[in-house]
């Protein structure tokens, strides 16, 4: 059961789109709370220890954060009034922490949201830190993320969904927390390309999800020289689907975290939101 959606705001022109989404998915879902997550990030104190050694001086580092700190004001005072105005019940929290903090006590907050929404990453200039944050939800909460990409500034119906398939811990991960949705949609295809010979059959994939009340088409599909997220599109096209859900496939290295070569493609070409989940 979907109970929390937790939405990344940062005072930024997306905040709106990401808003209107979480109020669409928490209606599609029939009443879970929104709890939205501002981010507002200040001068880093490392930057202090070069004031404390002489190095330079302090007045500009606290004037900054003042600054920063005042305008946070203002934008979750518009943030919460905006949440006030939705349909669905909805609570404010911020962060206000250095950027080398904001990563870490953002995923401590996404272990307590039953999935967290952010905008898709590798799309801003300058980069800042968002991009980083949003790997390390997506690998690290224990949940699932719901990327919502540039394009789909209008959130789109959700009662079309394409499911991802290969037999792996990720995927299955995806299709656990996509459940609640699953289960609301109208139409769902289960697409699984490539798949092994010993995978398991059509009747059994078909029972899971009877056992859950969900009825799923399910196409086994050869890549004929395409690449997965081509075909994964093309798919959810044809559907017309609102949702893609996917295992994300990743590694850590040094602490940073390298997307898999199929999830980075289609994070960065899908024009249709994406439900992901380590």
């Amino acid at each position: 059961m979907l109970k929390e959606i937790m939405v990344h705001f940062d005072g930024g022109v997306e905040d709106d789109i990401r808003l209107a989404h979480a109020a669409k998915l928490a209606s599609f879902l029939c009443g879970p709370h929104i709890v939205g997550l501002y981010t507002n990030p200040l001068p880093e104190y490392a930057y202090v220890l070069a004031v404390q050694s002489g190095l330079a001086p302090i007045e500009p580092i606290i004037e900054a954060e003042e600054q920063l700190r005042k305008a946070g004001d203002a934008t979750i005072h518009e943030l919460t009034q905006k949440l006030a105005k939705i349909t669905v019940p909805g609570t404010m929290l911020r962060l206000d922490v250095g950027a080398s903090q904001m990563v870490g006590r953002s995923v401590a907050e996404a272990h307590w949201a039953d999935i967290f929404m952010a905008s898709v990453p590798y799309q801003r200039q300058p980069v800042l830190y968002w991009d980083s944050l949003v790997e390390a939800v997506m690998f690290e909460s224990g949940h699932g993320i719901y990327l919502i990409p540039a394009a789909s500034r209008t959130p789109p119906e959700l009662d079309n969904i394409l499911i991802a398939w290969k037999p792996t811990r990720e995927a299955a991960r995806a299709i656990s927390e996509a459940l609640p949705l699953l289960k609301a949609a109208r139409n769902i295809r289960l697409v699984a390309i490539d798949p092994d010979a010993d995978a398991p059959e059509t009747p059994r994939i078909l029972e899971y999800f009877r056992h859950h009340g969900v009825d799923v088409e399910v196409l086994a599909l050869g890549s004929e020289q395409k690449s997965v997220p081509e075909i994964l599109l093309r798919e959810a096209h044809a559907i017309n689907a609102g949702l893609i859900v996917m295992g994300a496939y990743g590694h850590s290295r040094w602490r940073e975290w390298i997307l898999g070569g199929a999830t980075r493609e289609i994070i960065e070409k899908s024009d249709i939101p994406l439900l992901l989940a380590h």
